[in-house]
């Protein structure tokens, strides 16, 4: 019958951290940055992609409310297809709409509507307070996916700025014990080369 080995568990030791008579100062100074960089990128990111998303979805409630809609009528007739080579196509077509606000002045502006649509027909736009046709706000499902959106793409960005500030700092302390190691060796060096007899 053949017997399965025992399996040890090797413990994790963190060099940096645990004492040991190599280590210097710098070493733990490097661990603490390197584990203040993680923590701030994680935590900060999450929390600029939090803020990021609400700060967007009260822009759209803003602009929400600054807007509202209008119950208008097309003074012509749309054309019966959208003109060609004027950017961005959406399949739609402008055409001059006429309303009346809850104080009884009449507006004329223009909008966009579906080819083809006839005139007297009663389409609903957006104004702002000026009176002016202004695109439809954002609301709903697509407020909240936009704002998501929003929060998902500042959320790495600000991580990924913090984790870069933290490596240039551990980079810049690492080219300083370097530098410091530099300076004992040359002090070491000819004394370690006399006491092995030249061969070190």
């Amino acid at each position: 019958m053949n017997r399965t080995p025992p399996t040890t568990v090797a413990r994790v030791r963190l060099w940096r951290w645990r004492r040991n008579p190599l280590r210097r100062h710098s070493d733990v100074v490097e661990a603490w940055i390197v584990l203040a960089t993680w923590v701030l990128a994680v935590l900060g990111g999450a929390v600029a992609g939090l803020a990021a998303a609400h700060s967007a979805d009260a822009a759209f409630a803003a602009r929400q409310a600054r807007v509202h809609a209008e119950s208008a009528v097309l003074t012509d007739s749309a054309a019966s297809s959208p003109t060609s080579g004027t950017g961005y196509d959406d399949g739609q077509v402008w055409v001059t709409v006429r309303w009346t606000d809850t104080h009884g002045t009449v507006h004329t502006d223009r909008t966009k509507v579906r080819p083809g649509t006839p005139a007297g027909s009663q389409v609903t736009v957006w104004t702002n307070r000026a009176g002016h046709v202004v695109s439809a706000p954002v609301t709903g499902a697509a407020a909240d996916l936009q704002a998501a959106l929003t929060g998902a793409l500042v959320a790495p960005s600000v991580g990924a700025a913090v984790w870069s500030a933290g490596w240039l700092v551990r980079t810049r302390l690492i080219r300083r014990r370097m530098a410091e190691w530099d300076e004992e060796w040359k002090q070491i060096g000819p004394r370690w080369g006399n006491l092995s007899g030249g061969r070190g």
